[in-house]
């Protein structure tokens, strides 16, 4: 091949990829802290779906963050921020984390944009959640009461109200058709409320809003991508919550999964590039739904309080577990995992011996991939039992001081998941991030 053209052609491969961050379990992983330690290597941080449900921590400096539904690139002074059009907005909880952002210094104004094409939470979808939920009784799915579930299913029944409609002169009439349809569905619920006590704080919030940069973020994504920007499209919860391939109907209402980064962010497959899956050492999840190797014992509780496992949007206590390695081979097949991150090391460093799921007895077999159902009456976990490292890990800054145990643990998931792992994180600030 000429050499020259060979060279075009390779200038044009990596032009044409976005790398996609995104959880392998049930949300919790830690992508939040991983976004913020690798935000220098790229100009353009996106989130691609979900909303104020998801909670992505990031510490620094001594000091713990918390945001809801701005990218976790925000505090570094070269990475635009885009919010896309997979995301859903309540404007009442983003202009609490723009409030926030301002009062630390942050330019919001110059850092971050909005899809014209995201959804907007309104006060009503809070208040349908609410009375879904209730209505359930012990049937619950464990919502996070948000206003997520109803605002994509007014997405997908072609009722919702998008950020570009509050350019629309007729953006109040629009507001209130929409507001009547769920006032009928509340009745309906025989739900108790006073919207009249929301939609102040609402609409002074859509006022905040429009201060902010509004974009066409599938044109300027694929411009970008055009240009050679380096773009890292930022998930939210986790891959066994995606709505088609999580644990159903104990899921998000949105995909969690890779393939939602094309739908949320209006990019093509073949300009995906490094997918970076992150997984906690352990296991946990929040709310219902099964749970193979959960912990319900003094060995979870430890996990628990050690690991601060305690929802960051929620402030609920996370169920706690044992590695699952089906699930994760599961979530690495499905994603199209390139390389892994593991975090929460430091957790289990008190633990002399550890346990980990490698198959599942299901209808009397043993496998090693996940069912069509993983609920208890079909699933019981097969553990190994490997070594622990029993050692303070935090203080550690390189990987050649790490413990052999650790070392060990880490090349055992990777011969059974046969995907490298690149990052291995030891407590919560971003300098506590050891590169293998």
């Amino acid at each position: 091949m000429n050499r020259k053209f060979e060279g075009f052609l390779n200038k044009v491969e990596i032009m044409m990829k976005s790398d996609v961050l995104l959880g392998l379990q049930w949300g919790d992983e830690g992508k939040g802290k991983i976004v913020d330690v690798l935000t220098p290597n790229y100009d353009i941080i996106a989130r691609f779906q979900g909303g104020p449900n998801a909670g992505h921590t990031l510490e620094f400096n001594g000091i713990k963050h918390v945001l809801h539904t701005i990218p976790s690139g925000i505090f570094h002074p070269t990475a635009l921020n885009v919010v896309g059009n997979g995301v859903v907005i309540d404007p009442v909880i983003f202009k609490k984390e723009i409030d926030a952002l301002v009062g630390m210094g942050v330019d919001v104004n110059k850092k971050l944009v909005i899809s014209k094409r995201a959804h907007l939470i309104l006060p009503t979808h809070r208040l349908l959640d609410a009375a879904s939920e209730a209505a359930k009784g012990k049937n619950k799915i464990g919502s996070t009461l948000k206003g997520i579930g109803p605002t994509y299913m007014d997405k997908t029944g072609r009722n919702g109200l998008r950020v570009g409609d509050i350019e629309s002169p007729d953006f109040k009439e629009k507001y209130n058709a929409l507001v009547d349809k769920h006032k009928q569905l509340l009745e309906f619920h025989k739900f108790e409320y006073n919207l009249a006590e929301l939609e102040p704080t609402w609409f002074a919030a859509i006022e905040e809003l429009k201060k902010l940069s509004f974009i066409d973020t599938e044109h300027f994504i694929n411009d970008a991508i055009k240009k050679g920007k380096k773009i890292l499209a930022e998930g939210a919860q986790g891959s066994l919550l995606d709505i088609d391939f999580g644990s159903y109907p104990f899921v998000t209402s949105s995909n969690t999964i890779c393939a939602g980064a094309c739908n949320g962010l209006g990019i093509a497959p073949n300009k995906i590039g490094n997918v970076i899956g992150i997984f906690k050492a352990y296991c946990t999840r929040v709310g219902s739904g099964p749970f193979p190797t959960e912990l319900d014992n003094e060995v979870g509780e430890k996990i628990r309080q050690v690991g601060r496992e305690f929802g960051a949007t929620t402030g609920r206590a996370r169920r706690c577990g044992w590695l699952d390695i089906p699930a994760l081979k599961y979530a690495i097949d499905i994603n199209g995992v390139t390389e892994l991150m593991m975090m929460k090391a430091d957790v289990l460093s008190d633990f002399d011996t550890l346990q980990v799921c490698t198959h599942y007895m299901h209808k009397g077999e043993k496998i090693d991939y996940l069912p069509f159902s993983i609920e208890p009456s079909d699933v019981t976990p097969v553990y190994e039992e490997v070594k622990g490292w029993n050692v303070d890990l935090t203080k550690m800054t390189s990987k050649e001081a790490l413990p052999k145990e650790l070392t060990d643990y880490v090349k055992y998931i990777e011969k059974l998941v046969e995907v490298p792992i690149s990052i291995v994180s030891i407590g919560p600030d971003r300098t506590q991030t050891i590169f293998m």
